[in-house]
């Protein structure tokens, strides 16, 4: 779960990260009486889960309350990358010294985690690993060491912060380390870290990821899934028990493994590039299990987008095999039908792994209408983003 900016900062000043006083408004006028209580000049920053804010016109100063109200009224509504503006944070205008970057993540391929930190903040992460990889410090962190002060100091030197603030910035990184293992996160990243005109070191803006298969250890974290700016129909996904995420293309993706999904959408992107850059429509892992309800209700979902114009079903059976995948998506052709809402868009099934060829027959047996069967990964996607394209 990615939490909004002024959620990272609650959980930040929970953990003892030095973090400005915020207050977050949902109306102009709320947005004037919160820059009147901390005190002008003021910044008002859109809360979107999306990078790009500052560019869109999402964040801007305010020197007196009522600019405040009135830059409020202008953010709040404001789509940015699709997504909508319902709420601003309201926070002191910083004297900036200088601007740094530290997050904490975690790095699949070395199976470890992994420290990030440079002395160049503010700007775009990517950016600045793609422009000066040398600024951009990398250090490997184990789980059974963590980061106490000895190694908060190593990361503070390896970035290349001044050493006016070193001690200080290091006491920061440490309650960073502590809130990104207290609350079993993926990624905590604070960009920018600034020195201010008293070499303070506060957490201007954060970023936080949580990881949401250690909920059952974090009651609290429930609080924290803001669903009123959610798109409608990763709302409806969620209510379902669906792993669901829009995207913004038009062939719709269903397989059983967030792994096989993420590839499958690489395919069909690769696919589409030789049709019109066609793109995948969404992700959506169903799971080990594939039942006709899970089925039915995994393209109830998809096909509700009506940007989607193709189905790619991508399983590999192992565990649930291929067999009782197709008799789930039988049942779920006639559960959708019963329900008069018929699969009325093409769907082109891929069945892999075990129990195949049995998945496969029972396929041909029932004659669904617009299914395609197609044997290869690469097949299934060129398939899928065809009959996307000829129904444009």
């Amino acid at each position: 779960m990615d939490l909004y900016e002024f959620q990272a900062r609650d959980l930040f000043a929970s953990h003892g990260v030095p973090v400005p006083p915020a207050v977050v408004a949902e109306t102009p006028e709320q947005a004037r009486a919160a820059a009147a209580e901390i005190g002008a000049p003021v910044m008002v920053k859109a809360q979107v889960k999306t990078g790009g804010r500052g560019k869109a016109g999402g964040v801007k100063m305010a020197a007196t309350p009522l600019d405040a109200a009135s830059m409020a009224e202008d953010i709040l509504g404001m789509d940015i990358k699709g997504h909508t503006v319902r709420r601003v944070l309201i926070s002191p205008a910083s004297d900036i010294a200088e601007e740094y970057y530290v997050s904490f993540l975690l790095d699949r391929a070395s199976r470890t985690f992994l420290a990030m930190a440079s002395a160049e903040g503010g700007m775009e992460i990517e950016q600045l690993a793609a422009e000066k990889p040398e600024a951009l410090a990398r250090i490997p962190v184990g789980p059974a060491t963590g980061v106490d002060r000895e190694t908060a100091r190593a990361i503070v030197t390896a970035a290349g912060f001044p050493a006016t603030v070193a001690e200080a910035a290091a006491e920061a990184i440490m309650k960073l380390w502590e809130t990104f293992v207290s609350e079993d996160a993926l990624l905590v990243e604070v960009n920018p870290l600034v020195r201010d005109a008293n070499d303070r070191i506060v957490a201007l803006d954060g970023k936080v990821s949580l990881d949401d298969n250690a909920r059952f250890r974090h009651q609290d974290h429930a609080a924290l899934a803001v669903t009123d700016c959610a798109d409608p129909l990763e709302a409806r996904a969620r209510e379902k028990g669906l792993n669901y995420v829009k995207l913004d293309g038009q062939v719709g993706v269903i397989g059983n493994g967030a792994g096989l999904v993420m590839s499958t959408l690489d395919v069909v992107a690769y696919a589409g590039e030789r049709h019109d850059g066609l793109r995948p429509a969404n992700f959506l892992d169903i799971g080990g299990g594939a039942s006709a309800e899970v089925m039915a209700n995994g393209l109830d979902i998809i096909l509700s987008d009506p940007d989607v114009r193709s189905v790619l079903v991508n399983v590999f059976g192992g565990i649930t095999s291929c067999d009782a995948v197709a008799d789930g998506i039988v049942q779920a052709f006639r559960l959708l039908e019963s329900r008069r809402d018929p699969v009325n868009r093409p769907v082109v099934v891929r069945l892999d792994g075990n129990n195949a060829e049995q998945g496969r027959a029972i396929l041909d047996q029932a004659d669904l209408p617009g299914v395609r069967q197609v044997h290869s990964m690469d097949g299934a996607a060129e398939a899928a983003t065809e009959l996307a394209a000829a129904g444009a």
